[in-house]
């Protein structure tokens, strides 16, 4: 029987801004390819990650559930436990996939630990073994076995996604690969083929102004001279964003070549946000400590394009999230959810469609990093961190760069009052009390072992490496 599914390649960049693309409205980003793709297909303007770090948000697109659900609060340090799998007891899209007939291939970063076994119903694995974000000669693991490479990585991944391609073509079956660049995370200066680098050499970089110091800023998130030498750190990133967008141009080359473009549809995103100086940060969600729910952080550029379905050249500004994107996938290509009744997402395929160009039923999305949790309608953002504070309050229609923080102002407490109740009920319903990040000491540091009752007692430590508190129920969390 011919393969009728569409196929589904689904982009992941590491750390990309939603400032951080041309057809968003940067004028110095050079994205021709990612730009033509969102001519091709549809750009959400208000997508979301469920939590602005890589580990958590990458678990969460997986599985569909909130960190709260599966336990994975913050990057990963791997150096304790490497064959530690966070994600056993969690089913994700892509085990549904496999079990109803795709191929399922990962290219790049897997970051949930355990890089050297193949998980989650992929077949083909080529992942990178993280070695302090260098992106030069790196060791990579390819379906069991460690492989040192030679090259640049943005250009492996993107090698090795081609000869998926070339590969699976030439099957009657259908395919889902992730193609996970680490582009643009850091490190940037001295990483990237000149050519880009040079690319940006008059650029004056007006969309990442470098706004004074945050009284926050984390240092440690970040490589030491982004305040020092900002200029080079600029077009390091920026560089890594346009290599990565050339491998992008070489895949969809690829599809047109072997004629399967039209029957596969292709996702593209960033795992979490970023920013470059704006707000007086360089870094995401743990550019801070206190962590930050500021939109750069918890925003993603966000790309769906399907010719012949999605219809072309389709801006939304509906509010979604990462929590979607089982529910979505899954529904696209008309396969059963088993575990729709337990996931907080809902599918945006008639959005895609252009069928329902209305706002959903819920017209907020909730993100959280431990004891810090937002939600966010069009107009308002509110972020409560427990148990103290400090908690913010924006209006987002008058102060979009969230400079105005309005908690204490009396005009504004019914609507935080209001926000602050609808978060807490989302989150009951949700959240898993066993592993809930509200009651855990996530400081942005990292993770080191799962989430649960289960594990013997672990310590936490703040962002200058002092003993906060430890941990209750056991432990859940190893911070360093």
């Amino acid at each position: 029987m011919p393969n009728t599914k569409p196929n589904i390649i689904f982009i992941m960049t590491d750390d990309q801004g939603p400032w951080a693309l041309g057809c968003s409205g940067n004028k110095e980003i050079k994205t021709p390819n990612l730009d033509r793709l969102a001519e091709q297909g549809a750009r959400l303007e208000n997508f979301f990650c469920t939590s602005p770090v890589c580990a958590p948000a990458r678990a969460s697109v997986l599985t569909g559930k909130i960190p709260s659900q599966h336990g994975v609060h913050d990057f990963i340090r791997e150096n304790d436990n490497p064959h530690l799998q966070y994600l056993d007891d969690h089913l994700s899209y892509t085990e549904v996939l496999e079990s109803m007939g795709y191929y399922c291939g990962i290219s790049g970063k897997w970051g949930l630990c355990n890089d050297f076994e193949r998980q989650k119903g992929f077949d083909h694995w080529y992942v990178y073994v993280y070695d302090g974000g260098h992106y030069n000669n790196p060791t990579m693991v390819r379906n069991g076995k460690v492989v040192k490479e030679t090259g640049y990585l943005t250009n492996l991944i993107t090698q090795d996604s081609l000869a998926f391609l070339d590969e699976r073509s030439k099957v009657d079956q259908p395919f889902y690969l992730s193609v996970h660049y680490t582009a643009p995370h850091h490190l940037w200066v001295g990483e990237h083929p000149q050519e880009y680098v040079d690319m940006y050499d008059d650029c004056r970089f007006e969309s990442c102004p470098q706004e004074p110091e945050h009284p926050w800023l984390l240092s440690i998130t970040s490589p030491s001279t982004v305040r020092s030498n900002p200029r080079e750190n600029l077009k390091g990133y920026f560089a890594a964003v346009t290599a990565m967008d050339e491998g992008v141009g070489l895949i969809l080359e690829k599809l047109d070549e072997l004629g399967i473009r039209e029957n596969t549809l292709i996702c593209f995103m960033s795992d979490n946000g970023f920013s470059c100086g704006q707000n007086g940060i360089w870094g995401k969600g743990n550019g801070t400590y206190p962590q930050n729910m500021y939109d750069n952080s918890v925003k993603v550029p966000a790309i769906f394009s399907h010719p012949g379905r999605i219809p072309e050249g389709s801006v939304y500004d509906a509010l979604l999230s990462q929590y979607d994107v089982m529910p979505t996938l899954l529904d696209y290509v008309n396969i059963e959810n088993p575990v729709k009744d337990e996931l907080p997402g809902k599918s945006f395929v008639p959005i895609l469609e252009g069928k329902n160009k209305e706002e959903r039923g819920h017209v907020v999305v909730y993100d959280e990093y431990g004891p810090v949790r937002m939600i966010r309608t069009k107009q308002y953002k509110y972020i409560h961190r427990y148990p103290y504070g400090p908690f913010e309050f924006y209006d987002l229609v008058n102060d979009p760069q969230e400079r105005n923080n309005l908690y204490d102002h009396p005009d504004y407490q019914d609507q935080i009052h209001d926000l602050r109740s609808r978060m807490e009920n989302w989150f009951v319903q949700y959240a898993n009390p066993n592993i809930d990040g509200a009651r855990l000491p996530v400081t942005g540091t990292g993770q080191s072992n799962l989430a649960g009752p289960n594990v013997t007692g672990k310590l936490a430590f703040n962002q200058n490496g002092r003993l906060i508190k430890e941990s209750e129920n056991g432990g859940k969390i190893k911070q360093k």
